[in-house]
């Protein structure tokens, strides 16, 4: 016998409820969590045990398929602009260029050249000094510059390939890569200006702090990368990827050039491309030997391979709930409260995010649950659901979040500071994506 839609959606609640409590309470492993809350849902629902974890591997491994290359190489090419002391020559210089009047540009810029091919927390670690000696410097408010930072460095790890949950989410939907990162930039950045730059001046009003000391950097006699060879490596993937989705828009089909630049855009591709690059020029800028540089890659990929399996254990569970008749259930729902598909798949995301407190989580699971309303409905605009859910995903940031808790520790705030502008300015990156995103549709 079938449960009925809404004993399925109950059974999801009382999943995701689980899900927080193994993860918050029991402080339990993510990937064992989602397995038991995928177990919860399936059995409850009928489904043999046996079944229930068919479901979740078919799903871990379809997840997997889709993102892992792309995570890994993403996770080289940050190791290796961190290793050799890239990042800071991109910092220095755009200080420079910025001057101390236009020092907010100089965050963002910032920000969003390291987000770009960093996850939030490397890219927060690296600019972190930068910030400090900024705000120093120029005798601002320590908030007044950290906050911009934090938001568009939450954007780039929630809307932008190479980034874990936009890959999945890509994958899942059927997304276009280069479209995704064109209209990301185009809705992402004022929504990080709004919840960053913007909102930062009131919160200073309420919140005051002293820049933390900053920790030494390990002291070194290898020359540094230049600032041309490390803007050219940052750039390099991301202007494959949208020289591809420039290919498919103008060039004709079956073209020689138009297949090769489709190819080389190719996430996989474009981020293998990258990290060879980086590999030999930063081998020869930095003097460091073949060894180091196949050591800093090693290293790179061992420390995300839990990352790697929480995001596939995320596929897993929203297959399981998928074939449970949940996603049938959420979309009856959705019909019956007659939601805009962008509104459906934002307040699902959104939903996951607040219970789980991992935005990659969040946005895997709402893109598989949401995947089946795409294939019956062409219509649907497929790159704005993919934002749409990323916004979602990084909506109210609180205690069950471990982004929540660096923020905290790396800031040196009070939780109850961390509420108030942390979690504050990923509430504002929801909302407001959510509106640009629905404002650009409209127009589209």
């Amino acid at each position: 016998m079938t449960p009925s839609p809404a004993l399925l959606l109950l059974l999801a609640l009382a999943a995701i409820i689980v899900l927080v409590l193994l993860v918050t309470w029991r402080k339990l492993n993510g990937f064992l969590a989602l397995f038991i809350a995928s177990l919860v849902v399936g059995i409850g629902a009928g489904l043999p045990p046996l079944t229930v974890v068919k479901h979740f591997q078919d799903g871990l491994g379809a997840t997997m398929t889709g993102i892992a290359a792309v995570i890994a190489l993403g996770a080289m090419l940050g190791k290796l602009l961190a290793e050799t002391g890239a990042a800071q020559v991109l910092a220095e210089r755009f200080s420079r260029f910025f001057g101390p009047s236009r020092v907010g540009w100089c965050v963002a810029a910032l920000a969003i050249s390291v987000g770009l091919v960093t996850w939030f927390a490397v890219g927060l670690l690296l600019l972190l000094p930068v910030i400090i000696t900024l705000s120093r410097e120029s005798r601002r408010p320590f908030l007044l510059l950290a906050l911009p930072l934090l938001s568009f460095l939450s954007i780039m790890h929630g809307l932008m390939p190479p980034h874990p949950g936009p890959v999945a989410a890509i994958a899942a939907l059927g997304a276009n890569t280069g479209a995704v990162l064109g209209w990301g930039f185009l809705i992402g950045l004022p929504t990080a200006a709004i919840a960053g730059p913007c909102f930062a001046k009131l919160a200073i009003k309420h919140v005051s702090i002293e820049p933390p000391t900053p920790a030494l950097p390990p002291a070194t006699t290898r020359p540094l990368p230049s600032f041309a060879i490390t803007l050219f490596l940052v750039c390099l993937p991301i202007s494959l990827m949208m020289f591809a989705s420039g290919a498919e828009l103008l060039l004709p089909p079956d073209t020689s050039l138009r297949i090769l630049l489709t190819s080389l855009g190719q996430p996989v591709f474009a981020l293998t491309i990258a990290v060879l690059a980086a590999g030999f020029l930063f081998q020869r800028a930095c003097s460091f030997s073949r060894t180091e540089i196949l050591a800093f890659t090693e290293q790179s990929v061992a420390s995300i391979g839990m990352t790697l399996l929480v995001v596939a254990a995320g596929g897993g569970f929203a297959r399981v709930l998928k074939e449970a008749g949940v996603a049938n259930a959420l979309a009856s729902l959705a019909g019956n409260l007659h939601l805009p598909p962008l509104v459906y798949g934002w307040l699902v995301a959104a939903c996951i995010r607040v219970a789980t407190g991992s935005a990659t989580v969040a946005i895997t699971t709402a893109a598989g649950l949401l995947a089946p309303m795409v294939l019956a409905d062409p219509s649907i605009h497929r790159e704005m659901l993919v934002l749409a859910i990323g916004c979602g995903s990084l909506f109210l940031s609180h205690l069950n979040d471990g982004g929540f808790w660096i923020v905290k520790e790396s800031l040196g705030l009070t939780v109850g500071q961390t509420l108030r502008t942390w979690t504050v300015t990923e509430t504002l990156i929801g909302l407001v994506g959510l509106a640009v995103v629905l404002a650009v549709n409209a127009l589209l």
